[in-house]
């Protein structure tokens, strides 16, 4: 079994490195070690702490030759996303700290300026690496510091992105100084798709271009390396071998960005040489190497997906550890709107599914394993998911897009030009809103409902359970639906074990009065209304019996329920698992406004500041709109006294 946390501790080596500084004082051959004890470090604190996985393990030979070779952190480390970054936290000040990894008040899960001067860009979101790194160094030759070198790591998965090309085409003439390292293992969180993938793998196996490679670096052996080697003796180095490249092989070049490569990525004693060389070649360059996602663990490296995020498990047996709960069990929404969205498609032959590199998170898996020729994964392509899904649209086909919330920040120009505009039925299935624990402010679906609910056309709705969400899907795709539809829905379970309900419905616009009450009206959207309904349970020894309405749309909203609500009740509580900003309070409040109601109104959300990682149910409580929450807002609203420790 896995040892307490108290019984982890690092290796002998591992053990006496507070910082880069300290890596550097050991010889090149005693780097083997420390990859050996790096790399069980993040075992042994992942598995009974929980995190990322397989995606650190991978690039633990590259994480310490970059801090080996290169001066950190003057020299400037980007990476993308920042799952593979346990490594780099590791070696940068941050071991002893390393099991608050992703907990409450603990280290953030990805790099973070605030948190380490080593964490030059925070990061969350994938295919930022180029451009941010592309931007430093522009800064950097602008300031006069010749010497200071910029990295960016990105993986083949985040080079789907459309960024990740801006960034590269513009790093191509930029004259900056930087390094973009490729860590080529085919996998996102799910397995990459598309012809980039496809073209990497032709590049990998091609003995032309690793005859090419071998060329490169003889005739650099052979050259002076320092002031003298200008960037256009370089150039004229890799155009000398380009002769032997196929016209169809030239992607990085083409773009004049030199390409090196590929290299075993686990290869420390090479990566460290090859970095070392490189670090003295000026000009846009790349570096291509191979890696296995979740390497020295054998059931990381045989199931990649699975154990990309495992959760907490046995070390030594590799079971993971599933959390024992009495009684039948609610499912995940994303497995609701999995299930239903076959059932659905068998239905209606013009039902397609799209997702962004998310076919596990959203659980549209399902669809594509089942009917392969209707379900697509785009790769990391926000913005092309949203358009490939309004073209389909304009064809007469009804496609449910599903794209996490935070996510969705990135497509938020297609939605407006290419959907709203155009009045086209796209179905925005939106996984991961409000609050999602660990992953912390970059992940966090806070905007979503106050960035669409400015844009004409849209329908906006939140299920407040499964059969909410499956009723929503139902009236979503049916063909007297003609407006861009977004259903909004949390990470995690859902409340009904006895989720498969019959198809219902919904007209759109309408609310649902839940119960009846005295002076006090609680209007909720989507699945908080499950905490107020916990709280009215919670309040009966009080006297206090508020009435609730679960609103299920904040776009268009139920004016006539509205109307009966303010009319009838002096107080309304508002509550909603978003920004309080320009989100459902506020449409409450804007409604009220218009129609010169002075009900006293208190919105309960999220607060208009950056929430921080941690548990969703110690977030709900930090913000202020879980159960015991409501509670006391209703008892404060009602003038009821409560004594200490009531």
């Amino acid at each position: 079994m896995n040892r307490t946390p108290m019984s982890i501790t690092p290796g002998p080596l591992l053990s006496t490195i507070d910082s880069p500084a300290d890596l550097k004082k050991l010889p090149k051959e005693k780097l083997h070690q420390v990859c050996d004890e790096l790399r069980q470090y993040i075992i042994d604190v992942v598995s009974v702490h929980g995190g990322h996985f397989g995606a650190s393990l991978g690039v633990v030979e590259l994480t310490t030759a970059l801090h080996y070779v290169y001066n950190t952190p003057y020299d400037q480390l980007v990476w993308d996303v920042g799952h593979q970054a346990y490594g780099h936290k590791i070696l940068t000040g941050r071991r002893d700290n390393f099991p608050t990894n992703r907990k409450y008040k603990g280290l953030s899960g990805f790099p973070k300026r605030s948190e380490s001067e080593y964490d030059t860009f925070g990061v969350g979101h994938s295919s930022t690496s180029i451009s941010a790194a592309l931007g430093m160094a522009m800064a950097a030759k602008y300031k006069g510091e010749q010497d200071r070198k910029v990295v960016a790591v990105i993986g083949d998965g985040a080079m789907t992105a459309g960024l990740a090309f801006e960034g590269m085409n513009h790093a191509g003439v930029a004259d900056a100084d930087m390094l973009i390292i490729l860590n080529d293992n085919c996998m996102g969180i799910d397995p990459n798709v598309g012809a980039l993938k496809e073209y990497l793998t032709d590049i990998s196996l091609s003995p032309t271009y690793n005859k090419m490679k071998d060329d490169i670096w003889k005739l650099m052996g052979k050259l002076p390396v320092g002031k003298n080697f200008s960037r256009s003796m370089a150039h004229k180095l890799t155009e000398g071998v380009k002769g032997v490249i196929s016209s169809s092989s030239n992607l990085f070049e083409a773009l004049k960005i030199r390409y090196f490569g590929p290299i075993d990525g686990h290869n420390i004693s090479h990566l460290v040489d090859t970095l070392r060389d490189l670090r003295n070649i000026p000009g846009p360059k790349i570096l291509h190497i191979i890696t296995t996602k979740g390497k020295g663990y054998a059931l990381a490296e045989k199931d990649q997906t699975k154990w990309h995020a495992p959760g907490l498990f046995d070390k030594v047996t590799g079971e993971i550890m599933q959390k024992k709960k009495e009684g039948p069990q609610a499912p995940k929404y994303q497995d609701v709107f999995g299930h239903t969205m076959i059932e659905l498609a068998e239905q209606n032959q013009k039902i397609f599914g799209i997702t962004p590199a998310m076919p596990s998170g959203s659980s549209l898996k399902f669809m594509m394993e089942k009917m392969p020729h209707r379900a697509f994964d785009v790769g990391i392509a926000e913005q092309h998911a949203v358009t490939v899904s309004a073209g389909m649209a304009t064809q007469g086909m009804r496609v449910f897009c599903n794209i996490y919330s935070s996510f969705m920040q990135r497509a938020y120009d297609s939605v407006v030009h290419d959907v709203a505009i155009q009045k086209l039925p796209v179905v925005f299935c939106l996984d991961r809103a409000g609050v999602v624990g660990d992953d912390g402010p970059t992940h966090h679906g806070c905007y979503d409902i106050a960035y669409f609910r400015c844009i004409p056309n849209m329908i906006i709705s939140a299920p407040m359970n499964e059969s909410e969400l499956r009723n929503l899907m139902f009236t979503a795709q049916l063909e007297s639906t003609t407006n861009p539809f977004v259903i909004r829905y949390p990470r995690g379970e859902g409340v009904t074990p006895d989720w498969k309900t019959p198809f219902n419905e919904i007209k759109i616009g309408t609310g649902r009065k839940l119960k009846e009450g005295e002076e006090i009206a609680l209007l909720t959207l989507g699945h908080p209304g499950n905490f107020a309904s916990a709280a009215i349970r919670a309040l009966i020894n009080d006297g206090i019996s508020p009435a609730h309405c679960d609103m299920r749309f904040v776009k268009p909203l139920d004016e006539a329920l509205l109307h009966e609500v303010c009319q009838r009740y002096l107080k309304l509580i508002t509550v909603e698992d978003g920004t309080v900003k320009g989100g459902f309070g506020s449409a409450i409040l804007e409604f009220m406004a218009a129609n010169g109601y002075k009900n006293d109104l208190r919105m309960l959300g999220i607060p208009d500041r950056l929430v921080e990682h941690g548990s969703p149910a110690e977030l709900h409580r930090e913000c202020g709109y879980d159960a015991n929450a409501i509670v006391n807002a209703v008892r404060e609203m009602a003038g009821v006294v409560v004594k200490m420790g009531e």
